[in-house]
């Protein structure tokens, strides 16, 4: 998670005023994380530059705006999010669903087959094919699961902090990750079922 100590030492009146060094410590402390959310988000370079600078211009042309009643993490973590979905929604042409899921008939949600990955080899799960596999899962989650996996799992902010970015109630945030969760269990099932150590035998 994004380090308090660093916002304790950001004046946020100074930032509302434009304070050009107050913004450049925010951009410090934050372009990582919001370039990384990105590219996770986007699975592309030039894609996740380009919302990393939307994201600050946006920020600072909105700074005399922004009251205070969330973190501002959680403020910049919003307009990243908003960001990626505007470009996944140009790159497709479709709106985005925001809650497409796996659900059986009975509106259950469940996955088709779970593999248990406790007994796989710790190399196994570090490998980079593995990591490999496991991002193009992430890839393949819908983009409003993708945004709940990466805010509360990767990036790791609170239920309420990843509700809050995505503007959704906490309740609907836990489906969404419970759905996310399941569908990238699913994904990689194939992949680490043939790296468990009896499929080897």
């Amino acid at each position: 998670m994004i380090n308090e100590t660093v916002y304790e030492e950001i004046d946020l009146s100074a930032l509302q005023r434009q304070d050009k060094s107050e913004f450049a410590k925010l951009v410090n402390a934050n372009s990582e994380k919001i370039y990384r959310l990105a590219l996770k988000m986007l699975g592309n370079e030039q894609d996740a530059e380009d919302v990393l600078q939307e994201t600050f211009i946006k920020a600072y042309n909105n700074l005399t705006a922004f009251e205070g009643r969330a973190k501002i993490s959680t403020w910049l973590y919003r307009i990243a999010v908003n960001e990626s979905l505007m470009l996944l929604r140009k790159r497709t042409g479709v709106l985005v669903d925001l809650d497409a899921g796996v659900e059986t008939d009975d509106g259950e949600i469940m996955p088709k087959q779970i593999v248990d990955w406790c007994c796989l080899p710790e190399k196994e799960l570090m490998s980079s094919e593995a990591r490999q596999a496991i991002n193009e899962g992430i890839k393949s989650l819908s983009e409003a699961n993708r945004a709940a996996f990466l805010l509360r799992d990767v990036e790791g902010l609170s239920t309420r902090e990843a509700a809050e970015v995505l503007e959704i109630s906490e309740s609907a945030l836990k489906v969404r990750l419970m759905r996310a969760r399941l569908e990238l269990r699913e994904t990689l099932t194939q992949y680490f079922a043939g790296k468990m150590p009896e499929a080897r035998a």
